[in-house]
Order: C-alpha cells, then structure tokens, then sequence
C-alpha cells in the first residue's frame, strides 16, 4: 500500500459510514486489502489496477460507495475514524 495521506483516511471513513456498524472491521480490513493488491500490481505492472485503483487507501475507498463529506464530526464519523486509526496503526506494527 502507498504511503497513507489525510485524504485517504477521510475517504475510508466515508466508505465506513456506508457500511452497517458491524460490518465496519471487516470493511476497513478489505480496504487494506484492496490497496495492497493494487500497489502490488502498480508496481509490477506500471499501471494502475483495473478494480482497486493506484494503490492508495483513497482509490481503493472511492472504489466503493462513499457516503457524502460529513459536515461535523458527529458518533458516527467518529467510530469510523476510530477503525480507520486503529486498523492503521496495526498495519504499520506488522510493517515494523
């Protein structure tokens, strides 16, 4: 996955709001993976990955349905955040 920047963690979350309350995790975790798979193939193949995008966290949400930008940080956008956060910070602990 490429380095993850501010516009990739909002589009997560937004694809997260999307997403029923329990199924969030599981959500985050294939957003992951998609990215992964992508970067893989960008870097292989010197193109982008024809379903999963460029090999960002953004590509890989946007791919998927996103609820609007959120006007507030209201519960919701911030238990998202929260799987966001806490799903990146694994990654970068299994990276270390």
């Amino acid at each position: 996955m490429r380095p993850v920047q501010l516009a990739d963690i909002e589009s997560a979350l937004r694809h997260l709001l999307q997403v029923p309350p329990a199924h969030r995790g599981a959500a985050m975790a294939d957003l992951l993976t998609r990215a992964e798979t992508a970067d893989r193939y960008r870097k292989r193949l010197g193109r982008r990955h024809p379903e999963f995008g460029d090999g960002t966290l953004m590509a890989a949400a946007l791919g998927q349905a996103v609820a609007p930008r959120p006007s507030a940080c209201d519960a919701q956008v911030l238990a998202c955040l929260a799987i966001v956060i806490a799903a990146l910070q694994e990654k970068t602990g299994e990276m270390s």
